[in-house]
């Protein structure tokens, strides 16, 4: 399981253009002048001079439990303004979405095919009815930038648990 996460952990962290992003596949050559870089950290709690303290590092091993901070930088390298940038995310499957992020951000559990707010959403329950979707069933995330100008940058992230 650990090694399946770092491989989807190192396939989230290739640069992707906003085009392809959607479909989780690196482009063989930039088609908008939109640069995107992904970046995880472990959410760590550290006691330093008898304080507890958050810090953010590297995750060099993680187990069921860790705390993981997804992050996309986006930057318009282009000289026009781009509209309605998607940035999505597919989320690893050895993470589960935490329950605040999931709350305020448009998520899919269906593979990226339907977007909404987990709350609106349903998934099958395995006897030909739905149920509520929950946190486990987020399959990807989804943000849009309704304007990015030439030269503007920004991030998005969203935090996880290592199931």
């Amino acid at each position: 399981m650990k090694h399946q996460f770092f491989v989807l952990l190192a396939a989230m962290l290739m640069p992707m253009n906003a085009a392809t992003a959607a479909q989780g596949v690196p482009p063989a050559k930039p088609t908008q002048p939109i640069e995107l870089h992904g970046d995880v950290k472990l959410d760590k709690v550290v006691i330093e001079n008898g304080q507890e303290k958050r810090m953010l590092v590297e995750p060099k091993t993680v187990v069921p439990g860790d705390k993981l901070v997804f992050s996309t930088s986006y930057r318009n390298v282009g000289t026009v303004p781009v509209d309605n940038v998607v940035v999505t995310n597919p989320l690893p499957s050895a993470v589960e979405i935490s329950a605040q992020s999931a709350e305020a951000l448009t998520v899919s559990v269906d593979g990226g095919k339907t977007w909404g707010l987990l709350a609106r959403l349903t998934v099958s329950d395995g006897q030909g009815g739905t149920r509520a979707a929950a946190t486990g069933d987020v399959t990807h995330i989804r943000w849009i930038i309704p304007v990015l100008q030439p030269g503007a940058s920004g991030v998005v992230s969203y935090n996880g648990i290592v199931r």
